[in-house]
């Protein structure tokens, strides 16, 4: 292989498990604030939860649907876990 070759190929692992380490950083500060004590950032928390359907999300939702005393975001949470389950469930039948 040229050292050019070589160059690219470890940026590219690189950037990929920096992504990775960013990713699952950002998500454990998501879950973190949809239990936090602000409603402001559970509603963000929700946001961004609401463009990551996935299994995990949805067992997620469930406990915080659960816990959640505000009735809109109670609300806000129970649409998304019906949004997300149908979208997996397609996606699952596919």
């Amino acid at each position: 292989m040229r050292a050019r070759t070589k160059a690219l190929l470890f940026g590219f692992g690189v950037g990929a498990a920096v992504g990775v380490l960013l990713a699952q950083r950002s998500m454990g500060r998501h879950r973190q604030d949809l239990f936090s004590a602000r409603p402001l950032r559970r509603l963000s928390a929700l946001g961004w939860l609401s463009g990551h359907p996935s299994v995990e999300a949805v067992r997620l939702l469930r406990d915080y649907a659960a816990w959640e005393r505000s009735a809109v975001l109670k609300k806000r949470a129970t649409a998304m876990i019906r949004r997300m389950e149908a979208t997996l469930g397609e996606a699952k039948r596919v």
